[in-house]
C-alpha cells in the first residue's frame, strides 16, 4: 500500500510555485557580475575585494545548505524558505549601501550565501522529491533548474537598465523587494515534519538517523564520486557569472555583451536543463554527467582560442548555456536513486556544499590571479582541466540503491 501524499496541491500548482522560487532567488545572484565595475570604480577597490565578497557567498551558500536541508528534512520547507529569503533581500541592501570592504563582504557574501543556502533551489529540488509522484520527479527536477536559468535570462538586462537609469544602489534595492516575493509561493511547498515523503523505489530505511544517514552516504563510493565531480561544475559556474563582465570589458567589448552574454547562457541554460531532465530518464546518469562536463571544457577551450568579440561571446553564452545548470537534474536524481527522500534535502546539500566550494575557488582565484597577472587565462584553462576530471570522476559511478536492511534493529 502506498503512503498518503505529502502534499496539498496540485503537481502542476507545487512545480510552478517552485519553479517561480528558483527563478527569483537565482536572477539576482546570477547578476553580480554586473556591480562589480561600478562598485570598484566608485570606491576604489581591486577586483579582488569583489571577488572575495562573492567568493563567501559562495562558499556560505555551500556550507549551510546541508543545515537548511537538514532543518526542512525535520520541520518542514515554508520557514526554511521564507527565513532564507528575508537574510538573502537584507544582503542585497546592505550591498546596496557598502561602503567598505567589511560591509560588502557582510551584505554581500555572508547574509546572502546564507540566504541562498535557505531559498533557492537546493530546497525547491528537495521538496519537488517529497511533494510529487515518482513519475514526476526528473522533469520536475529539469523545470526547477530551467526556472533558475531564466531567472539569469531574465535579471541581468533588467540589472543593466537599472544600473543606467537609477544607479547600481538602487538596481539592489528593486532586487531585495523581488527576493521578497519569494514568502507567498513557500506556502505551496509545505511539506510534513519528520520527513513523511511520496514513496520511493528506494525504501527509507525506518527510525534511520541523521548522522547514520550521514554515515551511510560517505561511505558509500558512488555517492563521493557524484560529490567530488560537482566540485567543477561551482567553480567553473561561479567564475564565469563573477567575472565574464569585466574579461569581456578588458578585450575592448562594451558593458552591454557581458549582460546580454550572462542573459543569453540563461536561455539557453532553460533548454538544457529541460533536455537533462528528459535525458535522466532515457540514459544512464552517470554518462550524461561526463558528457556535460566534457562538453563545456571544450566549449572554453574554443571561447578562449577564438578572437574576442560580440558574436563569440554570445555563441560562447549560447553552447555553455546548454551545460550550466544541466548537471542538476542527474546529480539530484542519483541522490535520490541512492537514498531515497527522507534525507534528500540534507544529502543533496553536501553535494551542493562541493559546489559551493568550487564556486569560492573560482571566484576567488579569478580575482586574486587577475590582480597578480592582469589576465583571467590562467583560470579559464584551470576550467577547461577540471572539466575534463570531473568527466573521469563520474564515469565510475553505479547507478543502483545503497543496499540496507529490511528493518532496523531495536
Amino acid at each position: 500500500m502506498s503512503a498518503a501524499p505529502a502534499r496539498s496541491y496540485a503537481p502542476e500548482v507545487i512545480v510552478a510555485a517552485g519553479c517561480l522560487i528558483a527563478l527569483i532567488t537565482f536572477g539576482p545572484r546570477a547578476s553580480a557580475g554586473l556591480f562589480q565595475i561600478p562598485m570598484t570604480l566608485e570606491f576604489g577597490w581591486g577586483r579582488d575585494t569583489f571577488s572575495i565578497a562573492i567568493a563567501i557567498q559562495n562558499l556560505l551558500w555551500g556550507l549551510g545548505a546541508p543545515f537548511a536541508g537538514a532543518v526542512a528534512d525535520r520541520f518542514g520547507t515554508v520557514r526554511v524558505l521564507c527565513f532564507g529569503a528575508l537574510l538573502y533581500a537584507a544582503g542585497l541592501v546592505l550591498m546596496a549601501y557598502a561602503a567598505t570592504p567589511l560591509t560588502l563582504h557582510l551584505g554581500a557574501g555572508v547574509l546572502i550565501g546564507f540566504g541562498l543556502s535557505a531559498c533557492s533551489f537546493n530546497l525547491v529540488l528537495a521538496a519537488f522529491g517529497k511533494l510529487l509522484p515518482e513519475s514526476w520527479r526528473p522533469m520536475a527536477f529539469g523545470a526547477g533548474t530551467a526556472a533558475g536559468s531564466f531567472g539569469q535570462f531574465l535579471f541581468p538586462p533588467i540589472g543593466n537598465i537599472l544600473i543606467e537609469q537609477i544607479g547600481w544602489h538602487q538596481a539592489l534595492v528593486v532586487f531585495a523587494g523581488s527576493v521578497l516575493l519569494v514568502m507567498p509561493f513557500a506556502f505551496m511547498l509545505a511539506t510534513r515534519k519528520d520527513g513523511v515523503t511520496q514513496p520511493s523505489a528506494t525504501a527509507n530505511l525506518p527510525g534511520q538517523s541523521i548522522m547514520q544517514a550521514l554515515t551511510e552516504a560517505f561511505k558509500h563510493r558512488s555517492y563521493v564520486l557524484l560529490v567530488l565531480g560537482f566540485f567543477t561544475c561551482g567553480f567553473q559556474l561561479a567564475f564565469i557569472t563573477a567575472h565574464m563582465p569585466a574579461y569581456l570589458k578588458d578585450v575592448g567589448m562594451a558593458a552591454w555583451v557581458g549582460g546580454w552574454t550572462l542573459a543569453v547562457i540563461g536561455l539557453a541554460n532553460a533548454v538544457g536543463s529541460l533536455c537533462s531532465g528528459w535525458l535522466s530518464t532515457r540514459m544512464p546518469k552517470r554518462h550524461l554527467l561526463a558528457w556535460i562536463y566534457l562538453g563545456r571544457s571544450v566549449a572554453i577551450a574554443a571561447f578562449i582560442l577564438l578572437p574576442p568579440n560580440p558574436a563569440t561571446a554570445l555563441a560562447f553564452g549560447a553552447v555553455i548555456g546548454l551545460f550550466w545548470l544541466s548537471t542538476i537534474p542527474p546529480t539530484s536524481s542519483l541522490v535520490m536513486l541512492m537514498f531515497g527522500t527522507k534525507y534528500m534535502a540534507m544529502l543533496y546539500g553536501f553535494a551542493f556544499f562541493s559546489h559551493q566550494v568550487g564556486g569560492f575557488l573560482g571566484v576567488l582565484l579569478g580575482g586574486v590571479l587577475y590582480e597578480a597577472t592582469g589576465s583571467y587565462q590562467i583560470v579559464w584553462w584551470l576550467s577547461i582541466a577540471l572539466g575534463i576530471a570531473s568527466a573521469l570522476i563520474n564515469l565510475p559511478i553505479i547507478e543502483k540503491a545503497v543496499e540496507r536492511p529490511l528493518a532496523q534493529p531495536a
